[in-house]
């Protein structure tokens, strides 16, 4: 079983969000069917672990983040998971294959749109060093909703493409009746939790390190 402490439980998605649940309300009402979705963030990665901007940098587990990573696949080893998406980023990859361990025949997906945010210019720099350098920027580029770091990604265009990607994984689980795993990112995790926990975008902004926990959601047919 997986504890409670390492799990946010949600009854059943929101209905009147993202109209393509209205078009399944009606004709699914008398059905009580449901699947579990269950998101979590790949564990700490080596540009993780000395604070730098990684976004596209595929840095990879480090020896604290595969220890935490098996003790999450522990976690879900009695858990049925019969699709696995992940992000092609390695320290994601990394993640799930210890997980894996526990479910040989669970297929994989690797989708891009789960990818993690990209920083731009800011990809591989010290976070503690630009804050100190540009303290006016820091917050802006950081954790702004709106405003992408030069040559970077918005949290905006980030949601526009992991929203893509949830309502496909959410139809197709409602479609074939199927348990899903998904393994990205902090801010490829953060819309999903937004989508499933009506936050609006200050509180996504906000929500800090989001590894080690395991999010699950109960989609009904």
């Amino acid at each position: 079983m997986v504890s409670s402490r390492q799990v946010r439980i949600l009854a059943h998605p929101r209905t009147e969000v993202r109209g393509f649940r209205k078009r399944y309300a009606k004709k699914n009402m008398k059905r009580n069917i449901k699947s579990n979705l269950y998101v979590i963030t790949h564990c700490e990665s080596c540009y993780n672990k000395r604070g730098i901007f990684t976004g596209r940098i595929d840095s990879v587990l480090t020896k604290e983040g595969h220890i935490h990573a098996r003790l999450l696949a522990k976690k879900l080893e009695k858990i049925q998971i019969d699709l696995a998406y992940t992000s092609p980023l390695k320290r994601a990859r990394q993640t799930l294959k210890h997980i894996l361990k526990y479910h040989p025949d669970t297929k994989v997906i690797v989708d891009k749109r789960i990818i993690e945010r990209d920083y731009g210019d800011l990809s591989g720099k010290s976070k503690e060093k630009y804050k100190k350098e540009n303290p006016e920027l820091y917050p802006v580029y950081h954790r702004s909703y709106k405003t992408s770091p030069p040559g970077g990604e918005s949290m905006i265009e980030v949601e526009k493409r992991v929203l893509s990607f949830i309502e496909a994984v959410i139809e197709k689980m409602k479609r074939e009746n199927i348990n899903v795993l998904i393994v990205a990112h902090s801010n490829s995790v953060r819309p999903i939790i937004r989508y499933f926990e009506s936050l609006t975008p200050e509180q996504m902004m906000k929500m800090e390190d989001t590894r080690h926990r395991i999010f699950r959601y109960e989609i009904r047919n």
